[in-house]
C-alpha cells in the first residue's frame, strides 16, 4: 500500500506492507483520512505515535470500507463504509484498527465527510459531555471555534439544548460559525463580556484562559482544556476558583487504550450518529488533496483562518 511517511521533518509517499488484522482487529481501506493538529506536531517530532502504533505514518482518523476482518469480529462485514479513530497510520490506502473503534457512516454521509468525522466529534464529545457534564439549558463556551473540534463542538452543544457562545479570532468566520448552531460567535477580547458559563471547552490554551475565561466561570463551571496553541502555562486565581467551586481539567484522545476509545465511541454511536444521520449536525468540509498532495494538505492546514476539515484522500 502507498502511505504518508513523515522523513525528517518532510513528507514522503512510500510503499509499506499492507496490513495484517488480528482477531479482532479489521483492515479499512481508506477513502479518506483527515489532517489534524496532531499530525502536524508529528512531523515536527513534537508528538510521537504511541506505542503499538505506526511510528512515522500519521493519520488519526479515517473513513472508508471493511475489505479484512479479524476471526473474533462480530457486527462487521465486508464492504461495510465505516470511520474510526487510530492512535496513528490513517494517511494511507489501507488502516488497521479495532472493531470496537469503529463507528458505521450513515447512508447521508459520503467518503469525504466520514474522514473527517471520527476524530472531531468523538473528541469534542469527550470533552463538553463525558467530562465537562454539559446540559441542556446549560452556557457553553467554546474558544478556538472554528477549527474541527471546534466546529463540532458548537454544533453538539446546540443539539443538547445548551447556549453557546463561540470565540473565533477571524471576523470572516463568524458567522459561519454562528450558522452552525452558535446563539453568537465573538471576538476573543468579548469573552468577559458573555459570560459566566457553566462549561468551557478550551481549544486555545493560556492566551485564552489569560484574556477572561477563568473570570467568566458561573458557579460549578466546568473548563475541559484540549488545546494548547495559545500557550500551556497560565497563572489560576485559586481564590476565585474556589469561590465558584468550578474544576478545571484536560483530555487527550490519542494515547489511550483501545477499551478506553470504544467507551468513548459506543457513547457517539448511540447520542451523535443519530443526530448525522439525519442532518443534524454535519462536517464542513474546508478542502480535500490527494494523498500525494498531502504537503499541500498539511500547509494549507497550517495557514489557520480556515473553517472546517481538510481530509486527503487515497
Amino acid at each position: 500500500m502507498r502511505a504518508v511517511v513523515i522523513v525528517d521533518g518532510e513528507l514522503a509517499i512510500e510503499e509499506r506492507p499492507d496490513p495484517t488484522p488480528g482477531p479482532t482487529e479489521v483492515v479499512v481501506k481508506v477513502r479518506s483520512a483527515g489532517v489534524n493538529a496532531a499530525d502536524l506536531l508529528q512531523r515536527r517530532g513534537f508528538y510521537p505515535a504511541p506505542p503499538g502504533a505506526p511510528a512515522d505514518i500519521p493519520g488519526l482518523e479515517i473513513g472508508g470500507e471493511i475489505v479484512e476482518v479479524g476471526s473474533a469480529v462480530a457486527g462487521w462485514g465486508l464492504g461495510d463504509r465505516v470511520m474510526g479513530v487510530v492512535a496513528g497510520g490513517g494517511q494511507a490506502e489501507r488502516c488497521l484498527l479495532d472493531a470496537s473503534n469503529l463507528l458505521a457512516v450513515p447512508d447521508s454521509v459520503d467518503d469525504h465527510e466520514a474522514g473527517g468525522f471520527a476524530e472531531a466529534y468523538v473528541t469534542a464529545y469527550d470533552a463538553i459531555v463525558t467530562r465537562g457534564g454539559l446540559r441542556s439549558g446549560e452556557h457553553l463556551l467554546v474558544t478556538g471555534a472554528a477549527g474541527g473540534v471546534g466546529t463540532a463542538a458548537v454544533q453538539l452543544g446546540a443539539a443538547l439544548g445548551a447556549e453557546v457562545t463561540a470565540s473565533v479570532r477571524s471576523a470572516a468566520r463568524r458567522p459561519a460559525v454562528r450558522a452552525l448552531g452558535a446563539a453568537r460567535a465573538i471576538d476573543p477580547v468579548e469573552v468577559k463580556s458573555h459570560g459566566p458559563y457553566d462549561v468551557v471547552l478550551e481549544l486555545v490554551g493560556a492566551a485564552s484562559l489569560d484574556s477572561g475565561v477563568l473570570s467568566s466561570l458561573a458557579t460549578e463551571a466546568r473548563v475541559v482544556v484540549i488545546g494548547v496553541g495559545g500557550g500551556s502555562r497560565v497563572e489560576l486565581d485559586l481564590l476565585g476558583l474556589m469561590g465558584a467551586r468550578a474544576s478545571i481539567g484536560g483530555a487527550t484522545l490519542r494515547p489511550r487504550t483501545v477499551a478506553e476509545k470504544a467507551a468513548v465511541i459506543e457513547a457517539v454511536g448511540a447520542d451523535v450518529l443519530p443526530l448525522l444521520s439525519r442532518g443534524a449536525v454535519k462536517v464542513p468540509l474546508l478542502a480535500s488533496f490527494p494523498l500525494e498532495q498531502a504537503t499541500e494538505a498539511y500547509a494549507r492546514f497550517a495557514q489557520g483562518d480556515k473553517l472546517g476539515k481538510i481530509v486527503l484522500v487515497p
